[in-house]
């Protein structure tokens, strides 16, 4: 799957909204790719009080309740179409999935991909060994 696809899955769950007078929700879209072939998707929730969860979150959260935590390819896409990478929390999330999710292929920007391992170039993991 080319990340054209996987972007315009991630596009077709924006839905920018307020929840409550403390929460909106569906300003950013993401969708992964599992080993599988799956493509699951997510959106952000923002709260007042800052216990909301990322789009890439709600995302995984879907592929680990379909039994899946394996990650191939992943994008995030803001409310105006532009790419966003994964916030530091979701990386190391999405790390800690798999210790093959470090492989998973991330697009940072138009044209632009990078493993998850270049975007989190220190592992705390390997110290602890």
């Amino acid at each position: 799957m080319s990340f054209d696809e996987l972007y315009a899955r991630a596009r077709t769950v924006l839905n920018p909204r307020r929840l409550s007078a403390e929460a909106e929700a569906g300003g950013v879209g993401a969708a992964l790719l599992s080993e599988s072939g799956a493509i699951y998707t997510g959106v952000c929730i923002d709260t007042a009080c800052s216990m909301g969860f990322c789009a890439e979150h709600a995302a995984a959260a879907a592929m680990i309740t379909a039994g899946e935590n394996r990650v191939l390819k992943m994008v995030a896409v803001n409310w105006d179409g532009r790419v966003l990478p994964p916030c530091g929390r979701c990386r190391e999330f999405i790390s800690q999935l798999h210790d093959e999710n470090l492989d998973a292929l991330v697009l940072v920007a138009d044209g632009v991909a990078l493993t998850l391992r270049d975007l989190l170039p220190y592992d705390w993991r390997q110290a602890a060994r």
